[in-house]
C-alpha cells in the first residue's frame, strides 16, 4: 500500500532535548529497505502559487490560499505493508519531533 507522507511544521514542538535523529540516516535506511519511494523539501510557503477557476475565471494568487502557522515542509512518498508500518516510518523521522507528520493512504482509482 502506498501512503503519502506530508511533513510538517508545529506550533508545539518536543521539548525533549535528546539529539534528533539524523534525517540522511532516516532517508538511507528507509530507501535502502524500498519503503521509501521519493521525497523532497518543498519551497517556503512564498514560493507558492494557488490555482482557482471560478465561474469559468482563472484566478492565480501568489502563496498559500489559507493563512496558517503551521507549513508542509516536504513530503515522502512510502511503500508500507500497512498503516501500522507507515506510522512506525513516520515515528523514527526527525520532523516527527519538531514538527509533526500526516500520514495519508493513496486511492487507487480505476481506469
Amino acid at each position: 500500500m502506498q501512503y503519502m507522507m506530508f511533513v510538517c511544521s508545529d506550533s508545539e514542538p518536543d521539548t525533549d532535548t535528546a539529539p534528533e535523529p539524523d534525517i540522511d540516516v532516516w532517508v538511507d535506511t528507509n530507501d535502502k529497505s524500498g519503503r521509501r519511494l521519493q521525497g523532497s523539501v518543498l519551497a517556503p510557503p512564498t514560493a507558492a502559487t494557488t490555482v482557482r477557476v471560478r465561474n469559468g475565471e482563472l484566478l492565480v494568487t501568489d502563496g498559500p490560499f489559507a493563512e496558517t502557522k503551521e507549513v508542509i515542509f516536504g513530503f515522502d512518498l512510502l511503500e508500507c505493508a500497512d498503516l501500522d508500518e507507515a506510522i512506525e516510518v513516520a515515528r523514527t523521522h526527525p520532523m516527527a519531533r519538531g514538527g509533526r507528520i500526516e500520514i495519508r493512504p493513496l486511492v487507487e482509482l480505476e481506469r
